[in-house]
């Protein structure tokens, strides 16, 4: 049932569900690019039509000084879209402030980054090259969708909803991108069954995604609704300028919201550790499970496909059993409890992982805490920032989460090459979760809400009741 409560504009009351159900597809939507496209299939389909082209250790392109060989064109084109995103997305999120057309932003880029995927159905070692920056497209479109779709969180909940309503968007996304990767998966590994080689199985569930992405996206943002921006461009002022502005009165902002700037700070470090942990996993598991013990990594593939995907649906679970956890203790403390059990997964990795049963235990306390230090993490976030000015927050609350993605990674090869030890690479990453941790419990997050100008769950609860 709605709430009368106008959210930025009268016209439209908050925490309606059919607006909330819309939302939450648009996570079903493009989580079939993380796992199938991002996860599972582009980068080492990428990697070997590169070989086949210009040959193991061939050069694809080189600028300079810097060259780019077949073995590292997909990480290349990874950090080239995570870098034109940290340019980006904080701009379009200022920009999206000063404007009532959040939908038509948030249908643009899934569309553009849908079609994109779409087109990496016709990757050969002849067409390679577009295709690589086909994914640089989808993946820059995926990051500027987000930003709006996060800022969509605070216009149509109020803020004892906001825990909730983010847990189920992770909740819903991982059975989404769970579901077309199982389907992928089987087309993959039974292609001779169908009729069809492996590269053209792979091609297809490629395109799959961009649909997947496109047709549940667009019947999912059609739900949502425009409020009226709480922000006007000044007379005599142009929508880039004002954006440029804006994006610098949000920094300074967060100088004066020291509280929410605090969090903002404690997140990007166990968030960068959380995304290389499932980064590196396959890799580290590779490396002690199989490698170590006479095994090819090819023994593998059907271990970490399988991996994948319990992942993927046991997440879902997590995510909505961490909701219930923070309406118990509080959503600061549910993530804390999130984040010290991240932690003992480290240490068993490093300590005690000597099998693949145990592998799969390890994944699944993995898979129970990912979706609730996210969801929970993004719900907090969304009540820490002023009203009026959602997406310029949530563009650097993005770049926090993307554009930093590099500490993890630079301290586990800095440590592997010093040592050559994957249980030492790994366990250094403990590193990012206990500074994550020690800030966190250094903020007083119910200042940052009301500094912000907002409720806590329990206030904005009980002026609906």
């Amino acid at each position: 049932m709605a709430y009368s409560v106008p959210s930025t504009d009268s016209a439209h009351p908050v925490n309606d569900r059919r607006e909330i159900a819309g939302w939450r597809l648009y996570d079903w939507a493009n989580s079939g690019f993380t796992t199938t496209v991002i996860a599972a299939l582009f980068g080492p389909f990428l990697e070997a039509l590169a070989k086949e082209a210009v040959g193991p250790s061939g050069t694809v392109l080189s600028l300079g000084i810097y060259k780019v060989t077949a073995e590292s064109l997909y990480p290349d084109a990874v950090s080239l879209s995570v870098l034109l995103q940290f340019l980006f997305l904080p701009l379009l999120g200022a920009l999206a402030d000063y404007t009532n057309i959040k939908k038509q932003l948030l249908m643009f880029f899934c569309l553009l980054g849908a079609a994109a995927t779409t087109m990496l159905f016709i990757a050969t070692p002849a067409t390679y090259l577009f295709a690589a920056l086909a994914f640089v497209v989808a993946n820059l479109s995926f990051g500027a969708s987000i930003v709006f779709y996060n800022a969509f969180l605070n216009e149509i909940t109020t803020e004892d909803m906001r825990d909730k309503v983010s847990s189920q968007g992770f909740a819903f996304g991982y059975i989404g991108g769970g579901v077309l990767l199982a389907v992928n998966l089987v087309l993959v590994v039974f292609a001779e069954t169908f009729g069809l080689t492996t590269a053209m199985a792979v091609r297809i569930s490629l395109a799959s995604a961009g649909l997947w992405w496109g047709i549940f996206g667009y019947f999912g943002i059609q739900r949502l609704k425009n409020r009226a921006s709480a922000r006007k461009v000044p007379p005599g002022q142009h929508y880039i300028t004002v954006s440029v502005r804006e994006l610098w009165s949000a920094f300074r902002d967060l100088g004066r919201l020291r509280q929410t700037l605090r969090f903002l700070i404690g997140y990007l470090l166990y968030n960068d550790g959380i995304q290389t942990v499932i980064g590196i996993s396959s890799v580290f598991l590779v490396n002690e499970l199989f490698l170590s013990k006479g095994q090819t990594s090819d023994d593998a593939q059907s271990f970490l496909l399988g991996l994948v995907l319990m992942i993927q649906f046991v997440a879902f679970g997590g995510a909505l059993g961490f909701e219930r956890i923070s309406r118990k203790v509080g959503t600061k403390r549910a993530i804390l409890i999130s984040l010290f059990i991240w932690t003992g997964v480290i240490v068993y990795a490093y300590a005690f992982l000597d099998s693949v049963f145990q592998a799969w235990f390890m994944g699944a306390a993995i898979a129970l805490v990912l979706g609730g230090s996210q969801s929970l993490s993004r719900a907090l976030f969304s009540r820490m920032i002023p009203h009026g000015r959602e997406a310029a927050f949530y563009g650097i609350y993005e770049i926090s989460e993307r554009g930093t993605s590099w500490i993890g990674p630079f301290i586990f090869a800095r440590v592997i090459a010093a040592t050559g030890s994957y249980r030492q690479a790994i366990l250094s990453l403990i590193a990012l979760f206990a500074g994550g941790i020690v800030i966190l419990l250094l903020t007083n997050t119910t200042k940052a809400i009301h500094d912000a100008g907002n409720q806590l769950p329990e206030e904005a609860a009980a002026s609906h009741s």
